[in-house]
């Protein structure tokens, strides 16, 4: 015999007032439109984000401008990208891998979030942690990536205490190190 369990479906608007308790993990919160969907974003730019490949969660920034990033240098670069995002979305940008792995450049406030009200230039932090080669980026280059993803805003009670966790207050590292789990250094 297969036991289900319950599973009780808030959906955007609706008050949690109807629950004795609030949402558990248990529990499906439900956004205005499904993750799977396409969300229109009105954009300038001389070139327009791309995703590599089907399926892709960040869709490429490209250099507006062409510099020499030296090894533990730091540089704001444009991208010519402005955007307008619906209410209700934020987007992220984040370092492509590629780059930190072959090249260490990261970006130095990752991730970086572009709010729904933000009109300007989307701009990058670009960090080169290569501490012998300098990097250079020509206008064109994949730089970073960008995420556009549905946000809610949270609503903050005051409390006295907090409930309890299994995990309680352990963090930095108490999960452990590699394949030592719960080891401390």
């Amino acid at each position: 015999m297969t036991r289900r369990a319950a599973i009780r479906i808030h959906r955007a608007g609706q008050s949690l007032s109807r629950y004795r308790t609030a949402p558990t993990s248990f529990d499906v919160l439900h956004y205005p439109r499904h993750v799977t969907e396409s969300v229109d974003v009105l954009i300038i730019a001389p070139e327009l984000p791309s995703y590599a490949h089907p399926g892709d969660a960040g869709a490429d920034l490209r250099s507006a401008e062409s510099l020499r990033l030296e090894p533990g240098e730091r540089a704001l670069v444009g991208t010519g990208v402005s955007i307008a995002l619906p209410d209700g979305f934020a987007a992220f940008v984040v370092p492509r891998s590629g780059l930190a792995t072959k090249h260490g450049i990261t970006i130095v406030n990752s991730p970086g979030t572009v709010d729904a009200g933000y009109r300007g230039e989307i701009k990058v932090t670009l960090l080169n942690t290569d501490s012998r080669e300098p990097y250079d980026i020509a206008v064109g280059d994949r730089i970073a990536q960008m995420i556009v993803m549905p946000v809610t805003r949270a609503r903050f009670v005051p409390v006295e205490t907090l409930p309890g966790s299994a995990r309680g207050e352990g963090g930095f590292g108490s999960s452990g190190y590699g394949t030592q789990t719960g080891a401390t250094r």
